[in-house]
């Protein structure tokens, strides 16, 4: 008998040290050590790809940023030209104006020009007319007309120089009328070479609008996609944490939990019921089903350099969660980082938990049979969302709960 008690100790101390020292007992210690790499290897695949898609994030935020640079520069270049463009094209109408002015300027003067020689030939043929209609004075009557000799020749000098200086006006007028007429063809010329100038300009400048515009859009989409990718980075940095704060507070819990368990063993083992090593394979355990219905979002094994101890059923707040199999409740109440737990012994070393319900519908020390609702889902204790976490332990160490659903 103390040699039994000895030996009970020396597990009970290995498996505390160590919880897959539970699988010493069986006689297939390579098996169970492959299953154990195999696992292991899966959750350092995990880490891995989690890691690989924070850096995969982290490379294209930056290559978006680079991306987004360029197009800043080309924007800064286009928008260059189009400032240029539009100077030129103020330039050009401003000229246009002022071309505009002046045409109108020479065709008021043009009509002002020709209402002036119709005056001064009217005034000529008017003149002719009564020089025509009136008698010729001889220069007898001029001189019997006039007072003295020097009378006479002012007289002589007055009639000649009034019909040249009429003859002299009208020849003034018409070539004055012609030299406005050239300038203002010339005009309408240059305006109409300045309207040919200004409308290729704002045609350049409307390509270029058509550019700084699309340029302007593919910035806008790229600063979409980085913000994106960035919020999808931060978005799983904060998923690492939360997961590493959720891994480090239930492996504090698990180990309470596992000696609560190793404590009612041993309550049972003083009954009659030897539970120092599990059995040899799965197929010796109660048949468990499924508390809930739901994708798995967290598998059992190592998370961010804990132990995860369970599985994370996804299912809505207020699910009804179901026993595994039949059993005695031995906790149900507030567990630290499982919030509200319930744990049930199904005896022969064979323990479930079931972690961060809203509400616990059984009370300790109650026998409940497979299928009973003993909670209601959650996501109380540190949690990142509603779910189930459930864990199937023998002797007090947990196990992949998938191996013996």
């Amino acid at each position: 008998m103390a040699r039994r008690l000895l030996l009970l100790l020396a597990l009970a101390l290995v498996l505390v040290a160590n919880p897959a020292a539970s699988f010493a007992g069986n006689g297939d210690l390579g098996s169970k050590k492959a299953s154990i790499d195999a696992q292991l290897s899966t959750v350092q695949e995990q880490l891995a790809a989690s890691r690989a898609k924070a850096a995969t994030l982290s490379g294209q935020v930056a290559t978006l940023t680079k991306s987004i640079h360029v197009l800043e520069a080309k924007v800064g270049d286009v928008s260059g030209q189009l400032a240029a463009l539009q100077k030129d094209i103020a330039l050009h109408r401003l000229r246009l104006q002022k071309l505009d002015a002046l045409y109108r300027l020479q065709s008021q003067r043009l009509t002002s020009l020709r209402h002036q020689y119709s005056l001064a030939v009217e005034r000529l043929d008017q003149r002719l007319v009564s020089i025509y209609q009136s008698p010729n004075p001889s220069t007898i009557d001029v001189l019997l007309a006039a007072r003295s000799f020097q009378d006479v020749l002012d007289q002589v000098q007055y009639l000649g120089a009034i019909a040249n200086q009429d003859k002299h006006i009208a020849s003034e007028v018409a070539t004055a009328r012609a030299q406005v007429a050239a300038a203002r063809s010339h005009t309408a010329q240059v305006r109409q070479t300045v309207q040919v100038e200004t409308q290729v300009v704002a045609g350049r400048a409307q390509q270029v609008q058509i550019l700084q515009a699309q340029l302007l859009t593919s910035q806008h989409h790229l600063a979409g996609a980085r913000a994106s990718k960035a919020g999808a980075l931060a978005a799983t940095k904060v998923q690492i944490q939360q997961e590493v704060g959720e891994s480090q507070a239930l492996q504090s819990a698990s180990d309470q939990i596992a000696a609560e368990l190793r404590a009612a063993a041993q309550k049972d083992q003083g009954g009659g019921t030897d539970t120092t090593a599990p059995p040899s394979s799965p197929s010796g355990a109660p048949h468990f089903i499924w508390p809930v219905n739901g994708p798995i979002t967290s598998p059992f094994g190592m998370r961010w350099g804990t132990l995860h101890p369970g599985i994370d059923i996804g299912v809505p707040e207020g699910t009804p969660v179901h026993a595994a199999a039949a059993g005695k409740v031995i906790y149900c109440g507030w567990e630290s980082g499982y919030g509200n737990l319930v744990v049930i012994d199904h005896g022969g070393g064979y323990a479930t938990a079931y972690g961060h319900n809203t509400r616990v519908a059984v009370s300790c020390g109650q026998n409940v049979a497979q299928g009973d609702v003993i909670a209601y889902s959650g996501c109380t204790g540190f949690c990142t969302g509603p779910h189930v976490h459930f864990e199937v332990r023998v002797n007090g160490s947990p196990v992949d709960p998938l191996g013996y659903l």
